[in-house]
């Protein structure tokens, strides 16, 4: 009690520092840490949702930015197009590789071409049994513009791709049974010795799903014209939009409308630039799950005051005011909301580590997601608490010990 004005007395409310705060508003949560755990469960349960939705998305992301940056940008495709007069078969000319090699900004030219070929396990097979596997004539310098790698054995060269001998791509070379070089396959009409097997090729699907023989040996052992099917080229990343603005006309002077230049990593990028487009729904439901916590937070908080209305009473009678009371039960909630959501944080971490590990992807939680999800526990934790407070303030001193 402080003395003001002409003497006389006038009771003042001791303030409460930020330690006594805290100790009681924990007092309650000490006392019952069945319930608080339970209560926490549903916070927790909506951040761990929420964090490992991101978490997993970020990290899936990653991965794939990760491969363009190994991959590159920098790669153009060059097909035929569609012909103007219907039925007209449109080809790309033999000298095609050399002519976009001479693009100023290039680096590296390989070409594949489609041949009229099946490849199977061995002569005894039904030849429409394919598995989907395209035969396809390849130039020595495919591998290096595709940046790609083999597996085991080795890759067409000047000698090797003259005479039977194939490389498969991984996806082919698993439909084929071959599981290592030195094997052979029935291609054709003959007996083709296998290489080589690639390790697979994200730039490059239907690589993965084809068995390619040697430009020179296509030719004299499968009746190849010399038409590529597609002209891969390599440029360097200032380059690329001048060699693709060229590109088509480069190929064929005259009917450069029958060339159609694409950008494989396009493809990439797009899903990239759109991974977790597919995660709303599940954000949701951690919203949702966020809430029922929030709500069950609420109604911990309301069972609370009614078992401590004797506390309330005595606290009043002793001098806490009805703001004392009020911070009290607001920093009960949000200690209890706190507590769900440092636990959600570490099991959405922990979840998208798990996720990110057994992928082989990057562990990438990001921190937006972090402190967004651990101030949306706090928020719910205040709007959860207000009410309780608000009622456990108003409660009147003497019918409050009455009641207990």
């Amino acid at each position: 009690m402080t003395r003001t004005g002409r003497g006389r007395g006038r009771l003042k409310a001791a303030r409460l520092s930020p330690r006594d705060v805290a100790h009681v508003g924990s007092s309650g949560l000490r006392s019952r840490p069945m319930r608080v755990v339970l209560s926490a469960l549903g916070i927790a349960i909506g951040i761990a949702t929420m964090i490992s939705v991101v978490g997993i998305s970020a990290s899936s992301q990653a991965q794939l930015l990760r491969e363009l940056d190994k991959l590159g940008t920098n790669l153009l495709v060059a097909s035929p197009g569609e012909s103007m007069f219907a039925g007209e078969e449109v080809k790309l000319p033999e000298e095609s590789v050399g002519m976009v090699g001479r693009i100023k900004g290039v680096q590296d030219v390989g070409a594949t071409a489609d041949l009229n070929a099946t490849v199977r396990r061995n002569e005894k097979v039904d030849e429409g049994d394919t598995g989907g596997i395209a035969v396809k004539a390849t130039t020595a310098g495919l591998l290096r513009v595709l940046r790609g790698e083999v597996g085991s054995g080795r890759w067409l060269n000047a000698a090797t791709g003259r005479y039977p001998s194939v490389v498969l791509g991984h996806v082919s070379a698993e439909r084929l049974g071959v599981t290592e070089p030195g094997q052979q396959v029935w291609l054709g009409d003959r007996y083709f010795t296998v290489t080589g097997i690639l390790d697979p090729l994200p730039l490059a699907p239907e690589i993965e799903r084809s068995a390619l023989v040697g430009w020179e040996g296509a030719k004299r052992l499968l009746g190849f014209d010399g038409h590529p099917t597609s002209v891969y080229e390599r440029s360097t990343d200032a380059a690329v939009p001048d060699v693709r603005k060229v590109m088509a006309a480069t190929i064929d002077p005259q009917n450069p409308q029958n060339v159609e230049v694409t950008d494989p990593s396009s493809a990439l990028r797009a899903k990239a630039a759109t991974e977790g487009a597919f995660s709303s729904l599940l954000l949701g439901l951690g919203g949702i799950a966020l809430l029922v916590g929030g709500v069950g937070v609420a109604n911990t908080m309301i069972i609370s005051v009614l078992e401590r209305r004797y506390e309330i009473g005595l606290r009043r009678s002793l001098g806490a005011t009805r703001g004392q009371i009020r911070v009290q039960f607001v920093t009960e909630s949000l200690m209890l909301s706190g507590l769900g959501g440092l636990a959600g944080v570490a099991l959405g971490a922990t979840a998208t580590g798990v996720y990110a590990h057994s992928g082989g992807l990057p562990w990438v939680v990001p921190l937006w997601a972090v402190g967004g999800g651990f101030g949306a526990t706090l928020v719910i934790g205040t709007v959860a608490g207000l009410y309780p407070a608000v009622r456990a303030s108003r409660l009147s001193p003497t019918l409050a010990l009455h009641a207990a």
